[in-house]
């Protein structure tokens, strides 16, 4: 098989994380910085859960984390239902931020596929990404469940 013409699923998603990757480097934002900030974005607010969520150890989370705080993007607090626990919120710079990278990825991702010449395919590879978002977090949602049935706390 010649290299140029190689192709598979696993090849496509990898070229697709490095645009990824190429399009959060414009806003001096990792992969893992974005996903934290989505995380924190839909309400998961403790270092535990996020760790959890991001399938990472809880020192990974600090790191990322306390980048974020440095930068200003996320604030660290109390929880008011439980002094022990320390919550997460992104603050105003931190919205704009992830903002900013919703806007980067949509018109990276949206230029590229614009390369389709047929009419609607750009349309659908973009809708694709989407259906795939729902197929992931069904999948994550299965896999939580099933572990909360046989009582493991290992993320997932």
């Amino acid at each position: 098989m010649d290299e140029v013409s190689y192709s598979s699923v696993g090849w496509t998603a990898a070229r697709l994380a490095r645009q990824v990757e190429v399009a959060l480097a414009a806003l001096d934002l990792s992969p893992a910085q974005y996903r934290m900030l989505v995380q924190i974005a839909r309400g998961t607010d403790a270092s535990s859960s996020l760790a959890q969520k991001l399938a990472v150890s809880a020192p990974s989370v600090t790191a990322v984390v306390d980048g974020l705080v440095q930068r200003g993007a996320v604030e660290r607090a109390h929880s008011v239902e439980d002094r022990r626990r320390i919550a997460l919120a992104l603050t105003t710079p931190g919205r704009a931020l992830l903002a900013s990278a919703e806007e980067a990825l949509q018109a990276r991702l949206g230029a590229i596929a614009g390369e389709l010449e047929e009419g609607g395919s750009a349309a659908s590879a973009l809708a694709a990404l989407t259906l795939w978002g729902e197929a992931l977090d069904r999948a994550r949602a299965k896999r939580e469940a099933a572990r909360r049935a046989e009582g493991d706390e290992t993320p997932t």
